[in-house]
């Protein structure tokens, strides 16, 4: 086993986890990259560049979390290259509900998998997910930065697991100028919800898969949730605002993960954005982390 001699690049997309009623279970990949590059040196040592999003806030050692998932998947394999150069360009807002940690983590792993000449025999995709699970905490963002398109996601005692499908919606991301954390947010749910909320939200997820794959139509009504989006609304009350106001208008609309950011499955909507936000309209990614 060894390493590839030159660069090697790699794409990983955003996405969006829950989509509504399908609290971590639900996720789609969206057409918005991070793209991060890395190549194993003689000499030890680490380079790291970071531009773009976070590039502030990230660390430059082996704390950034991209670098942690590659070491991740280096032990796992049993040889760590001398030294490392990596270059991150990032386009996901960080700390906004769209998958950047899951983003670094997939990315990670795929361009850790890339360095080995034989990496992809080694690491196949079911073992990269499980590995990328693991690092997450839980498997909905990061099955569709790895997979691509529209994924379910649940565990099964320690076992992560995914099916994957194809969807052709289109969206619009409404991305606030202050982050919340996805720690913040988790910790407003509670310990229980009432068993009615619980049977609504489970037939939405149903009716979710169904209008994101064959009938489109029924998405306003299979986005409704009872269980998580209002109980974190006062920790992001303007994306709560927004998301009432598409609703009452007819738009289907959730908060994309834990928030703050405001996804709409549809186009023409971009004028609805609060003074300071910022837009997206994006497509579906369908090929998940590429080497590119």
């Amino acid at each position: 086993m060894s390493f590839v001699a030159g660069p090697v690049t790699v794409r990983t997309p955003a996405s969006s986890a829950n989509l509504g009623p399908g609290f971590d279970a639900l996720g789609l990949a969206l057409s918005l990259h991070d793209e991060i590059t890395a190549q194993v040196l003689d000499t030890p040592g680490l380079d790291i560049e970071v531009s773009g999003e976070g590039a502030q806030d990230v660390p430059r050692t082996g704390d950034h979390l991209v670098v942690t998932a590659m070491t991740a998947v280096f032990d796992l394999l049993g040889l760590r290259p001398p030294g490392l150069r990596l270059a991150c360009v990032n386009a996901i807002p960080h700390g906004r509900g769209l998958g950047s940690s899951a983003a670094a983590i997939v990315g990670g792993i795929v361009l850790a998998r890339a360095l080995l000449d034989d990496g992809q025999d080694r690491l196949d995709d079911r073992t990269a997910y499980q590995l990328a699970a693991d690092l997450e905490g839980h498997p909905d963002n990061v099955a569709a930065a790895m997979f691509g398109g529209l994924t379910i996601a649940w565990v099964d005692g320690a076992s992560a697991e995914v099916q994957r499908l194809d969807t052709g919606v289109q969206v619009t991301v409404f991305v606030p100028p202050d982050a919340v954390s996805t720690q913040k947010a988790r910790g407003l749910l509670p310990e229980t919800v009432p068993h009615r909320d619980a049977a609504v939200n489970a037939g939405r997820a149903a009716l979710l898969v169904a209008a994101l794959t064959t009938a489109p139509q029924q998405l306003i009504w299979a986005t409704e949730d009872r269980i998580h989006q209002g109980y974190r609304s006062e920790a992001m009350p303007e994306s709560y605002k927004l998301l009432r106001q598409l609703r009452v208008e007819g738009i289907p609309t959730i908060i994309s993960g834990a928030g703050p950011t405001v996804l709409s499955f549809a186009r023409g909507v971009a004028d609805r954005a609060p003074e300071g936000w910022t837009v997206h309209e994006l497509e579906v990614d369908a090929r998940g982390a590429q080497t590119v």
